[in-house]
């Protein structure tokens, strides 16, 4: 990924996504061992479902998994879902509490 993309993720997610808004995580897939999960990133807007993992992997610098049209992240012991909207937040808005997550 160049610097140009993540430019243009965070741009694109600018557009959509504003503070206080609230940001929903679904788990999609763990791995065997329970140390890497795949999380999409989705905010409604209208009734309507907008899927961001794409641009959301490449603002903050995590893997996009086509497969599962997630964003790929590693740990556990934690909500990982919340840290993935906290580091959106923090990317966006430097602020890591200025969105809202919820999962679905």
């Amino acid at each position: 990924m160049t610097k140009k993309e993540k430019i243009e993720a965070i741009n694109y997610l600018k557009e959509h996504i504003k503070t206080g808004d609230t940001v929903f995580t679904k788990l999609e897939k763990v791995s065997t061992n329970g140390m890497y999960r795949n999380i999409k990133v989705i905010t409604i807007k209208d009734n309507n479902p907008n899927y961001l993992s794409y641009y959301v992997a490449k603002a903050v610098d995590l893997t996009y998994k086509e497969k599962t049209n997630a964003v790929g992240i590693g740990g556990c012991g934690m909500d990982m879902g919340f840290q993935i909207v906290y580091c959106l937040s923090h990317t966006l808005f430097n602020d890591g509490y200025a969105l809202k997550h919820r999962w679905i």
